[in-house]
């Protein structure tokens, strides 16, 4: 094989464009609106990807081609501004022959490319990625390069005749307040609190996560403008607890052309929250013209889940949630072929012990003194009053000059 007919990741560029829609037109749901979007304004998009800004990573792709054919393309992107944790957003593979009959599988260039975001992203501790339940090819690939279950998630469609029902009842939120930057530390709270410990420390998220700069604002507020949408968020204050209990945001669609979308958080000690909240998202909803309220939930989130089956919503699609993590550790066939003796060369002895005698009454009479404070010395009589000498010196009793050889 020469080397134009190894497979080779590179950054995307712009005559890879119409290589990556031809893909994408042959995916079962294409979905070329943002491709498109792209496009348009890939010239500003790739000007601000070369410094940090709150848009640096709208479009970080990577293509992987073979001679001068596209057959894969990933995109990844930020999931918290830490960016401890990054997200795989969409991996399109495609099978090529090379003039010598070899065949690249779509499985061997995806692991190309998703082993190439793990080396060169650095960032990133935590990888995650979503994929359909029955797409079998995205989940061995996805298992074969470390990734683990992490939640279900279902997507639910509400249908406008369930969402005029929900208006005409009078939601009961006396604490509804509208989202700030001075909110974020209580919705930071909330997001911490409704879920469970392992999908915290996946998601990574802090404070910041919740507070928008004023160029991240008018970012979005152009984006809105452009795909003519409204953003309508809320969240329930508790005053008792100082707390935020519930927290809604809506992308209201103004023309009607594409469903309306809703992200819900509820904390799990308010659950009778779920029919309050839906009713006050279906009041705002009856502005616009009709169309379906689509809404996600986890499997962790049982509650929310037994509330929208009784209300007949519709789930559309079933995904797994997956995730890894790229700390290294140290390799176990290492650890084993360590010995005690290389491990624990620091606590063994330098030479050899020499046993030497021990007096006890020399022993006693230092603690004794050291022990006993200067004043309890001075009460004692005389004939047991030790000569007074330096805490660092060893004390000797009083010698009586009878005693003394010389004067004998």
């Amino acid at each position: 094989m020469t080397e134009s007919d190894e497979l080779k990741v590179r950054s995307c560029v712009r005559r890879d464009l119409d290589a990556i829609e031809a893909m994408l037109a042959a995916e079962p749901e294409p979905d070329a609106a943002e491709l498109h979007q792209i496009r348009r304004w890939y010239g500003l998009v790739k000007g601000l990807s070369f410094f940090p800004n709150p848009f640096q990573h709208l479009f970080s792709s990577y293509v992987a081609e073979r001679g001068d054919r596209l057959c894969g393309m990933i995109q990844v992107s930020p999931f918290n501004k830490t960016y401890s944790t990054w997200r795989i957003d969409r991996l399109l593979l495609k099978g090529i022959t090379d003039e010598a009959g070899k065949m690249a599988l779509p499985t061997d260039v995806g692991s190309q490319l998703i082993r190439h975001c793990l080396q060169h992203i650095w960032e990133a501790r935590t990888w995650m990625m979503e994929v359909e339940v029955g797409d079998d090819m995205l989940l061995g690939l996805s298992r074969q390069n470390g990734f683990q279950p992490l939640a279900n998630l279902t997507y639910w469609a509400i249908a406008p005749d369930s969402l005029q029902q929900l208006a005409e009842k009078e939601p009961n939120l006396p604490n509804l307040l509208p989202v700030s930057n001075a909110d974020s530390g209580l919705l930071h709270q909330l997001d911490t609190f409704s879920m469970p410990p392992t999908v915290r420390q996946v998601f990574d998220r802090h404070i910041t996560d919740f507070r928008r700069s004023p160029i991240a604002q008018m970012g979005q507020g152009l984006k809105h403008w452009m795909d003519r949408t409204e953003v309508v968020q809320g969240y329930v204050f508790q005053p008792q607890r100082k707390a935020a209990i519930g927290y809604f945001k809506l992308n209201l669609c103004r023309d009607g052309s594409r469903p309306h979308a809703a992200e819900l958080t509820v904390h799990p000690e308010y659950t009778w929250l779920y029919p309050e909240i839906l009713s006050q998202m279906a009041r705002a909803v009856q502005v616009y013209p009709d169309q379906m309220l689509c809404l996600t939930s986890a499997d962790y989130q049982t509650e929310r889940e037994e509330y929208l089956s009784k209300l007949g919503a519709t789930p559309t699609e079933r995904t797994l949630l997956l995730s890894r993590s790229v700390w290294h550790k140290v390799r176990e066939s290492r650890m084993e072929s360590l010995q005690w003796q290389e491990m624990l060369q620091g606590l063994q002895p330098s030479q050899t012990p020499i046993p030497s005698r021990f007096s006890i009454d020399q022993w006693g009479r230092q603690l004794f003194y050291t022990q006993t404070s200067r004043s309890a010395i001075r009460r004692m009589p005389p004939q047991t009053r030790f000569r007074k000498t330096s805490l660092y010196q060893r004390p000797h009793p009083p010698t009586d000059d009878t005693s003394h050889p010389s004067k004998a």
